[in-house]
Parts: C-alpha cells; sequence; structure tokens
C-alpha cells in the first residue's frame, strides 16, 4: 500500500472544491505503507512556503518531518511511521509572506486536546460499534414535515454535572440520564449546542475551531458515538448546532491560515463580524465551501446526526448584517445579498439531502428572507426548517406584560398568524431567551409566584397548540429561578416543590398529547391545519382556535385566558354538535393550578355563536389554556 492516500482524482476534486468526503483524505489517518505503520498527514496550505508536521513523535521538532507539496491542490501531505492513535501535532507553516511562521491545529482532526492545550490528535473514528441499526433504517418520517417534533435543547455542559463536585459528567456518564430523562418527558428530538471543538467555554461551543472534532470536554469521539448511539436507541433523534457562521481569532484555529487570508474575507468589511469580533468566512473560495459542507456530511456520515441546525443563517445573508453604513461593501449588483453566502447555502442543502436523505437541516434565521425553507429548485434556500423568530419575540413581548396591560398588545399574540404557513417552522425558546440578562422563562412572567406559574403554563400551552414543531431550552420545562450559566448545573432541586413538579408535568403531559392528537402536527404548514374561532376579544385577552389534521375528525378546541379572572359562561363557536372531551387544562390541581375547569367536557348547544351553529359554554381558568376534543356522548 502506497503511503499516500491522495490520488490525481482526489487532488483535482480538491481543487474543484467538490470532495464531499475530503476528511477521508485530509487530515491525519491512520494506515499502513508497505508493511510499516504510521499516520499520513494532509493539509490544505497553497500559500505556504513550506509545511513541517511537528509533535509528540518528534519533541515537536520544526525540521525533522517537513511534508511535500501538491501544488495543483494547495496541498501539502507525508506519511510518518510508527506514529499511532492519541498522537498529539500540529502542522509548522513558513509562508511565503516574509517572515511568517505560525504552528496550526489541523482543520480536519478527528480529535484534540483538552483546553487549554491546543493541539490536535491522531484518532482511529472506525473503532466503534453501533447499535442503532434499527433507528437509522426507520428515522426519515420522524423528522419529516407531517411528524410531531418536540426538540429538546441541551447544553451538556450544564445540563448536569457531578454531584457535590459541580465537574463535567462524560458523553458516556450523560448518554443514559439525557435519554431516559428525554423520554420520560416525551420529547422526540435533542438538539445538543455545538459540540465541535471550541477554545472558550462561554462562547457555548458557537466559536469553533476544529470543525470535524466533537470537544475534548466530555471525553473521546468514540464516547460521544455512545451518547448518539443511546438516545437513538432510546428512539430519540439527535440534531446538532453547527456554526458555519463565523470563527474565532485563536492563533491555533483558521484565521491567516499559511500566512493569508486562506479562510476569511481580506477586507475586514466582509471578513470581520463587527458583533462578536470573530472571522466570516469567504464563501467564494472553492477549498472553504468544501471543507464546510465537507463538516457538515461527515457528522451525518460517521456521527449518524440526524440534522444540523445551521446557527446565525440571518449574518451569512447580508452584508451590512450588524454593520454601519460605511462598514459594508455592496454586492456587484449594488445590493446587500452575500450571493456567495446564498450559493453555499443552497449547495450545502442540496448535498445533505442528496447524501444522506431523511435528515434536516433548519436554519436559525431573524429576518423576513422569503422560501428559506422551500426547494432550491424553487428558488428556495433548501432548508428542512427555519426557525420562528418572529413568533418567538412577539409571543414573549406580549407574555411579559402584566396581564391588566396586554389588552392593549393583543396583536403580539396573532399577528403571526398572517405568515405562520410560508415556511416549515420550528417555534423556539432556546437558550438564547435565558442569557444575557433576560431571566428564565419562569422570571420573564409577570405576577406572583401562583401567577407566575400559571402564565408559563399557558404559554407552553399555547406553544404546544399553535402551528410548528416544537422546541424547548433545557430548565425551561420544570421553571428553572435563575437565568442558565454555561458553568453551572441546572437547578434540579427545585422539583422538590410542587409548583415546578407540576409544570414539568404539564409539559410531559403537553408532549404526550402533541404526539398523540394528528391535528396538532400533520399539516402545520398548511392554513387548512388552522382556524381562528375568535382572536379578537382584546377587551378580556382571550383566543381561541381550532387546528386540523388532514382526517376530518381530527380537530381540537384551544381556549387561552391571558388574564388572571376566570371566565364564567363564555362562549365559543364549535364546528360540530355532540360532546367535547376537555383533554388538558393547565389550570389542574395536579399542575400546580386552582382547578378551575369544566368538569372533564361539556355538550356543545345549538346556540350560534362566531358563524358557527354550535357553541360551547366554557368556565375559564385564571390565567388557563383549554384543549378540548369532541367525543361521543
Amino acid at each position: 500500500m502506497s503511503n499516500t492516500l491522495l490520488t490525481p482524482f482526489d487532488l483535482r476534486l480538491l481543487a474543484e472544491g467538490n470532495h464531499y468526503k475530503n476528511y477521508e483524505k485530509l487530515g491525519a489517518h491512520l494506515l499502513e505503507a508497505d508493511g510499516v505503520k504510521g499516520t499520513r498527514f494532509a493539509v490544505w496550505a497553497p500559500n505556504a512556503k513550506s509545511v513541517a508536521v511537528i509533535g509528540d513523535f518528534n519533541d515537536w521538532d520544526r525540521d525533522s518531518h517537513p511534508m511535500r507539496n501538491h501544488p495543483e491542490a494547495g496541498v501539502w501531505e507525508v506519511f510518518v511511521p510508527a506514529v499511532g492513535r492519541n498522537t498529539r501535532y500540529k502542522y509548522f507553516i513558513r509562508s511565503r509572506a516574509k517572515g511568517y511562521e505560525v504552528e496550526k491545529a489541523d482543520p480536519y482532526a478527528f480529535a484534540t486536546e483538552m483546553r487549554p492545550g491546543t493541539a490536535s490528535k491522531v484518532w482511529n473514528l472506525a473503532d466503534y460499534d453501533w447499535g442503532d441499526a434499527e433507528w437509522m433504517a426507520s428515522r426519515a418520517p420522524k423528522s419529516a414535515h407531517d411528524a410531531p417534533i418536540s426538540i429538546y435543547e441541551v447544553h451538556l455542559g450544564s445540563w448536569m454535572r457531578v454531584p457535590d463536585e459541580g465537574g463535567w459528567l462524560t458523553y458516556r456518564d450523560l448518554a443514559p440520564r439525557l435519554a431516559e430523562y428525554a423520554v420520560k418527558m416525551g420529547f422526540t428530538h435533542v438538539e445538543l449546542l455545538p459540540v465541535t471543538e471550541h477554545p472558550f467555554d462561554g462562547s457555548w461551543g458557537y466559536q469553533t475551531v476544529s470543525y470535524y472534532a466533537p470537544t475534548a470536554r466530555f471525553g473521546t469521539p468514540q464516547e460521544f458515538k455512545f451518547l448518539v448511539d443511546t438516545l437513538h436507541q432510546a428512539g430519540l433523534g439527535v440534531f446538532l448546532d453547527w456554526a458555519p457562521a463565523h470563527f474565532p481569532k485563536d492563533e491555533h484555529g483558521l484565521g491567516y491560515f499559511d500566512g493569508t487570508h486562506l479562510y476569511e474575507h481580506a477586507d475586514p468589511r466582509r471578513g470581520h463580524h463587527p458583533d462578536w469580533d470573530t472571522f466570516i468566512f469567504n464563501y467564494g473560495r472553492k477549498g472553504v465551501v468544501d471543507f464546510l459542507i465537507g463538516s457538515a456530511l461527515f457528522w451525518l456520515d460517521r456521527y449518524h446526526i440526524d440534522g444540523l441546525r445551521v446557527d446565525a443563517v440571518a449574518s451569512m445573508l447580508y452584508l451590512d448584517y450588524g454593520r454601519k453604513e460605511d462598514e459594508w461593501v455592496p454586492n456587484q449588483h449594488g445590493g446587500h445579498e452575500n450571493l456567495e453566502a446564498i450559493d453555499f447555502l443552497r449547495r450545502l442543502n442540496e448535498r445533505v439531502n442528496a447524501e444522506h436523505p431523511g435528515t434536516v437541516t433548519i436554519a436559525e434565521e431573524s429576518t423576513a428572507w422569503p422560501m428559506v425553507s422551500r426547494p432550491t429548485s424553487m428558488g428556495g434556500l433548501g432548508f428542512g426548517f427555519k426557525w420562528n423568530m418572529g413568533w418567538m419575540n412577539d409571543t414573549l413581548a406580549y407574555i411579559e406584560k402584566d396581564p391588566l396591560h396586554r389588552m392593549q398588545h393583543h396583536k403580539k399574540i396573532t399577528f403571526s398568524t398572517l405568515y405562520a404557513f410560508s415556511e416549515n417552522f420550528i417555534l423556539p425558546f432556546s437558550h438564547d431567551e435565558v442569557v444575557h440578562m433576560k431571566g428564565s422563562m419562569l422570571d420573564k412572567m409577570p405576577g406572583d409566584e401562583w401567577q407566575k406559574f400559571a402564565n408559563l403554563r399557558t404559554l407552553y400551552g399555547y406553544l404546544f397548540t399553535y402551528p410548528g414543531k416544537k422546541l424547548l431550552f433545557m430548565g425551561s420545562e420544570f421553571g428553572q429561578g435563575r437565568e442558565w450559566t454555561h458553568d453551572e448545573s441546572l437547578e434540579w432541586h427545585l422539583l422538590d416543590n410542587p409548583r415546578h413538579a407540576g409544570l414539568r408535568r404539564w409539559v410531559q403531559d403537553l408532549n404526550r398529547l402533541y404526539r398523540s392528537e394528528d391535528a396538532l402536527f400533520e399539516i402545520d404548514s398548511d392554513s387548512r391545519g388552522f382556524e381562528w374561532i375568535d382572536g379578537n376579544d382584546r377587551q378580556r385577552s382571550v383566543i381561541s382556535f381550532l387546528r386540523r389534521g388532514v382526517s376530518p375528525n381530527d380537530e381540537l378546541v384551544v381556549v387561552c385566558n391571558f388574564t388572571p379572572v376566570p371566565r364564567e359562561g363564555y362562549r365559543i363557536g364549535v364546528p360540530h354538535e355532540g360532546c367535547w372531551q376537555e383533554l388538558l387544562n393547565s389550570d389542574a390541581t395536579c399542575y400546580g393550578g386552582s382547578g378551575v375547569g369544566n368538569l372533564g367536557g361539556l355538550k356543545a348547544e345549538t346556540e350560534p355563536t362566531h358563524g358557527r351553529s354550535h357553541s360551547l359554554n366554557l368556565t375559564l381558568p385564571p390565567l388557563g389554556c383549554l384543549i378540548f376534543k369532541r367525543t361521543e356522548c
């Protein structure tokens, strides 16, 4: 066997930026060449004068292992005998730029040393026996547009920590705990904040240095595979946050990699992110696009990830994002759209769909950019889903108001129906809403302690019944007291308090109902699935609506009272006669409520209301959410 893995065909694909399995060729790969075991290293550094691999095996000697150049692709490689797994290494680069020398981590490394160390590690990813074949064979329908998708968003370093000591649990420690809890709570998917290696804990993983390596904070690559495997075997999908919008300036990272602005734009008006003081990828460079698409495919391929949530898409789409008038450069047509980033995102989504059907991509996109979650063949960006940031912002702005003043802001809770079906939306109450002095979800709620919990239960009832898939950040399901911090465990002790335990039970029951009722998920992105009964009762701050599935029998009635006033004799029109069962009531005593309700259901009366021939004469609990379904009397 030759000590090179780079064939002329590989070099041509790398030069063209079309090598979608570049991670099989670049980076460090254990192999046996002509009977000699060792590691073959390869790195893209087209503007380097020379490159050498340094590490534990040569006492970090910059001259002992020079690499040979393939100028047609800008790639350097060398085979080093006797270098095995877990060996630390870097690349020493001398640039053509006069006097510039630097030691760089491997952009394609499969593993890294623990921070504050910055070296890459030689690793063999094949050394793991997966047990999730059943999940992989049947997963596609579970992330489809007509499936119930309820996502539990998790930061692994602070979901749960070592008792008393406060240190991190490993991937292997977390796996059974997280799987058991998410299943118990009724979630369908777990979404992990970025696990790609990053130097700064406080970035939560969003300032990535190694786009092909799971962070060493919680264990080895095989242990991360064990975490994903365990979640899959428990019936849970796994989404991964992925951050291709920017990267940090740490010297060992991607910035100024070969003495030139290789991965980032040279012009700071395009290559520097003013909000985060980070570099921005040059999406017009073939090797950069190949690197990023390869990273996305890598996690789906080698780690069986079911979907990628792409961070900060809005910052990629607009050249003037976060910039003053004189701080950005228009595109070739004079506009502010980043045409290169648009092409990259479309190509990314096309390759994911082609290479890994049954997986999804999700855009965190906060503007009104059209057709984000529509196919590229229709002119869209090609994402499977988009976070509904408008709904989230309006809903929180409304719910944070004192109930006495909500009538003046009623449009905040109803406006989103004007665009609710323009995309395949996910409704996110994410980590971003419980940090940076925003307070926890519970702390956002107005009123005394009882009212805070009642408000939050009603908010979650609205979340789980409104059109769109669901996402809830960890701790929000039981009413975390303080806002989230990345370096402490969630406040699990709060579950000893009946109100926190009641809130968690409410979320459990909402998930159970959501997954069992087709009307709540089957046609989320179609206006046929939603109809107002009354969205205009601003004086009493009450909304009522219908949710429908494909079958005519799949109909639910939802009523939310956003004031602390119980209302007897509140009449709403319903589409059918017969009995209507009260499936859930957020004010039930088992959730910590006052027990006001409708005794499990009531019969429709032949009194026309809201343009319908029949109606229900309801008792609305204070700050309560009710969900009804027609049944046989």
